[in-house]
This record gives structure tokens, C-alpha cells and sequence, in this order.
């Protein structure tokens, strides 16, 4: 069975050279200012469908074998993840059927509907998305594309670490990065840990999802509490950490948590002095820096911006200053 590895992520790299964007590392004299020492943003947000996970999700597709293609692929998501396989699966010629939460940005839904991907609905509080994808998987002879818990998946998100490493022309202090099922952070784990031991990866996660830091603080996978209001974070919504993310994701340095509030001032700020479109569950490690959940000060940080999948709507009432968080 294949487990995931650094060799891995480098074997990713090689897999989705030329088929995913190698995103920027931006610098910001405004915000290295703000902060006190110089914080690179990796642009995932400019990714191939807007989001980090067209690369875990092109480096699995672009392995099917041709009777695999013939069946199609089949995936659950809240919406990046979603929109990732549905782009992957038209480049290599296959069909993709998404299960996606009743209430998904609608913006998420037509990106998928946009790759030529079928969309089907479920209500996320009382269906379990992964009993319906493996249904479907099934029942159709499809592909099930696990949106962290995959190696190859894991894999090619950790190509996101790889060329940060690349791109920094400095030791790189610490990295933050958000914390949902972990394939992202599981990934850049992997990476520097090989390749940059000594930098510190803090994981961030929305106040009322910190299933991560319950888990690592208990020594097991564990559900975080009832959720009475919905995070705006759509995209880091899971209920606990990945089988396969979360033994990697041990060697975190921590979990920090943010608010609603201190994540719509980084989304309003990416927009206003960044000028960056970033959403909501992409924008959590730049909350965390503005909001001084960690030092900064001499230090040189990388923050991960996920994504860039707003919901317009909402994005207007941020930018604006009339959200208003629901539960914060």
C-alpha cells in the first residue's frame, strides 16, 4: 500500500509540472511593517480552480489508468476540493461527480458545475457525504478521490512546501497554515521536515472547529463540540482530523484558533492592502498574524493563503464593514 513521504512530494512535482501554477511567494513592505519582520504569503489563491487543492487532486486523476478514466471519479467536498477534481478529471479526459453541502457558496457550486463537473446535494448536518460518495462509488464503478485522506492527495499538497522552499532566500522561521482534514498541512509537513527541520508549522483553524487542536492536545482523533453558528470558513469545516493527516500532523509545533471577526479583518485586508481576493477559510493564517495570536517580531513567517473561492455576496459585506459574525 502506498504511504505518504517526502519522496512522494517529490515525485508530485514532478506529476503536476506544467498542469498546476507555481504560485508566488508575496512580500508586503505594509505588512512586514504592521508585523515587525518580513512575512511571505503563498498565493494559492491564484491556483488552478482558486484553491491549493487542484494539486493533491491532479496528482491522484492524472494516475488513473485508462479502464479507472472510463469509470470517472467520484469526490466529496464543501467546495475547493470539489472544484479541483472537477477541473483535474476534464484534463484528463475523465467524468466527475461531486457531492457537495446544500448550502456551499454558490459560487463554489458553479465553479464545479463551470469544469464540467455534476453536481449532487446533500444537507451536511444530517447525511454523511462520505456514505453517498462511496455509494455513488459503488453503484457506478467510480473513483473515489478522498478530498485529504489519500496518499497521493497528501502528496500533492505538499508540493505547496516544496516551492516555498524554493522560492524563500531566507531560513524560514515559522509557517502557518490552515488546519481543516490536514492534507495541506500534512503535505507541508512532510516537506519540511525533510528539507527545513527546524522551522516551526503552526496550524490555524476557525474558533468553533479546532477539532486539530483537541486531537493533538489528546493524542487522538477527536470531534470537536456541537457548533451552534456556522464558521464563514465553509472550506475548514470538518468535524475531525484525517487517518492518514493526523499521525503526520503530530509534529506540528501547535494549533492556534481564530474568530469569524479576526478572519473577515484579514480577509478585508488582503483585499484592501494586499490587493489579494481571498476567502474566508483561506485567509486564516493571515488572521492569525494580524490578530498576534503568534510573535512575529525579527522573525521571518510564511503564511499560507489557501484559496480565493468568496462567496461575491459575502465578500462585498466584508470589504464593506457591514458583516456582522454571527457567532463570535
Amino acid at each position: 500500500m502506498h504511504t505518504a513521504s517526502f519522496d512522494g512530494v517529490l515525485d508530485a512535482a514532478r506529476q503536476i509540472a506544467g498542469h498546476a501554477v507555481r504560485t508566488p511567494l508575496i512580500e508586503s513592505p505594509a505588512l512586514n511593517a504592521r508585523l515587525g519582520g518580513r512575512v511571505l504569503l503563498k498565493g494559492e489563491n491564484l491556483q488552478v480552480a482558486g484553491a491549493f487543492k487542484f494539486r493533491g487532486a491532479y496528482n491522484r486523476i492524472s494516475r488513473l489508468t485508462d479502464e479507472e478514466r472510463a469509470r470517472g471519479v467520484v469526490a466529496y467536498s464543501s467546495g475547493n476540493h470539489a472544484q479541483a477534481v472537477a477541473a483535474a478529471a476534464r484534463m484528463v479526459g475523465t467524468s466527475a461527480i461531486i457531492v457537495m453541502p446544500a448550502d456551499s457558496p454558490r459560487v463554489k457550486v458553479e465553479g464545479v458545475i463551470g469544469f464540467g463537473g455534476e453536481v449532487r446535494t446533500y444537507d451536511r448536518y444530517t447525511e454523511s457525504r462520505e456514505a453517498i460518495g462511496e455509494e455513488i462509488a459503488a453503484t457506478r464503478g467510480s473513483v473515489l478521490v478522498r478530498p485529504f485522506d489519500d496518499p497521493f492527495v497528501i502528496e500533492g499538497q505538499g508540493t505547496t512546501g516544496l516551492e516555498i522552499l524554493e522560492q524563500a532566500d531566507a531560513p524560514i522561521d515559522q509557517l502557518l497554515c490552515g488546519a481543516s482534514g490536514g492534507g495541506l498541512i500534512a503535505g507541508i509537513n512532510l516537506s519540511m521536515a525533510a528539507r527545513s527541520p527546524d522551522t516551526r508549522v503552526i496550524g490555524v483553524e476557525p474558533a468553533a472547529y479546532n477539532d486539530t487542536q483537541i486531537s493533538l492536545a489528546a493524542g487522538e482523533r477527536l470531534t470537536h463540540p456541537p457548533v451552534v453558528h456556522p464558521s464563514i470558513c465553509d472550506a475548514l469545516m470538518t468535524d475531525r482530523p484525517g487517518e492518514l493527516t493526523f499521525p503526520i500532523n503530530r509534529r506540528l509545533d501547535r494549533i492556534e484558533t481564530v474568530t469569524d471577526a479576526e478572519v473577515a479583518q484579514a480577509v478585508r485586508y488582503a483585499f484592501r492592502v494586499l490587493k489579494l481576493v481571498v476567502e474566508p477559510g483561506g485567509a486564516v493564517s493571515l488572521a492569525a498574524l494580524l490578530a498576534g495570536k503568534v510573535p512575529t517580531q525579527g522573525l521571518t513567517t510564511v503564511g499560507v493563503l489557501s484559496g480565493g473561492n468568496v462567496d461575491p455576496a459575502l465578500f462585498a459585506a466584508i470589504i464593506e464593514d457591514r458583516f456582522t459574525p454571527a457567532g463570535d
